[in-house]
């Protein structure tokens, strides 16, 4: 888990105590991603001394998702045989370590599982469930045109950082999309889990955060290298450029899209 200055102690403490209370006891690392709120601070800090944390790195300097995640990474890398991934402001449902850490178990050719999410938001009466392809072969078809699991909701066998390396930091925001490339041109095998397995919050910011020109920029650029470099059919740069304006179209629209579409 990588915490930075925005995130709030409610939600990084309903985060933490969704994987406290899991049924399958997991240890946890954490990176500070640059200076944090004191009171989400003192609540780490607090955490680590009661060891109800096993790591808590600090950096004052805002570096990003990715130098996070591989920070953490060369350290849990070569002790771990599996290692699940949650952002500080969602929630995982009580079992999803246990299912996860069961499906890998049986599925000794599959290097990382994801799950169905429900994004939810009390502020802005929002609900939705967002299903994926369950099997290798649908998730790479999938990956055309969208990305085949949800990077929350992963749990990664150890060996999959040996077939593709960690996390790309060439992009600002699609770190999970350029992994997931990576994963795929090295012969990882993917999966999903038909069930909910966390609950993401969305924020009032959410599809704010998700529009303007730059960033909607970022992601087609992204999204051609995708297509470009795991070799889909040129259709599905329509599709491309067609996520793009909708990328740019105001947050209302964008509310009312991925309400209808996603």
């Amino acid at each position: 888990m990588s915490v930075y200055g925005n995130d709030t102690l409610p939600y990084v403490t309903q985060a933490l105590e969704s994987l406290y209370k899991q049924s399958k006891k997991v240890d946890i690392f954490i990176q500070e991603d640059g200076v944090l709120k004191k009171e989400v601070s003192t609540y780490l800090d607090n955490h680590l001394l009661s060891r109800k944390i096993k790591y808590l790195g600090k950096r004052t300097k805002n570096l990003g998702l990715a130098k996070s995640l591989n920070e953490l990474l060369q350290i849990v890398s070569r002790k771990y045989k599996y290692i699940a991934r949650m952002d500080a402001d969602d929630i995982s449902i009580s079992n999803r370590m246990e299912i996860q850490y069961n499906y890998l178990e049986e599925h000794p050719k599959v290097d990382i599982v994801g799950a169905y999410i429900e994004e939810f938001s009390y502020i802005m009466n929002y609900s939705k469930v967002v299903i994926y392809p369950l099997d290798h072969q649908k998730m790479f078809l999938f990956f055309a045109k969208r990305v085949p699991l949800a990077h929350v909701t992963v749990m990664y066998r150890s060996k999959f950082f040996e077939k593709a390396g960690f996390y790309p930091t060439s992009s600002p925001t699609n770190e999970d999309t350029l992994m997931w490339v990576r994963g795929f041109k090295n012969d990882c095998r993917f999966a999903n889990i038909p069930e909910v397995l966390v609950r993401v919050r969305v924020s009032e910011t959410f599809f704010k955060r998700r529009g303007g020109f730059k960033k909607a920029w970022s992601d087609l650029k992204d999204r051609i290298y995708v297509i470009q470099t795991l070799g889909y059919n040129v259709r599905v740069y329509l599709y491309a450029l067609a996520l793009f304006f909708v990328n740019i179209a105001p947050a209302k629209i964008k509310l009312y899209l991925y309400k209808s579409f996603r």
